[in-house]
């Protein structure tokens, strides 16, 4: 199991910026089957999407509407990942999840992969 915890989230106008934290936490043996993280969001009456994410080896996806305003990084502390938004508009208003994605090889050499969120935490940005 993987506990998520995500920090930051508020209200600011249009055109201001945020910076959003996830920490995640677990056995070290789970810690270390994290291969990813990163973050998504989910608008009222909308589908969740991927804002941003970094891989272990560092590789980095972001999203067409986060591309040069956000930035997704990893903290010096393992397994804890931010997100800087900057420029924000008001269609980024929405609930922001933290995912630890997880890829584990059984005993019997079978693959598994698991997705994990944190509760959320919400950005509310006004015109």
């Amino acid at each position: 199991q993987v506990r998520l915890v995500e920090s930051g989230g508020g209200l600011v106008q249009s055109g201001g910026s945020l910076r959003l934290s996830c920490s995640a936490s677990g056995s070290t043996d789970t810690m270390d089957s994290i291969i990813r993280m990163g973050w998504y969001r989910q608008a009222p009456g909308k589908q969740r999407e991927l804002v941003a994410a970094i891989s272990r080896s560092g590789t980095i996806n972001y999203s067409d509407s986060a591309k040069n305003r956000f930035t997704i990084s990893k903290g010096n502390a393992k397994n804890t990942v931010f997100l800087q938004m900057n420029s924000l508009k008001p269609e980024d208003t929405a609930v922001y999840v933290c995912n630890a994605y997880q890829v584990i090889v059984t005993s019997s050499d079978e693959v598994r992969d698991y997705d994990y969120w944190g509760q959320g935490t919400q950005v509310t940005v006004s015109s």
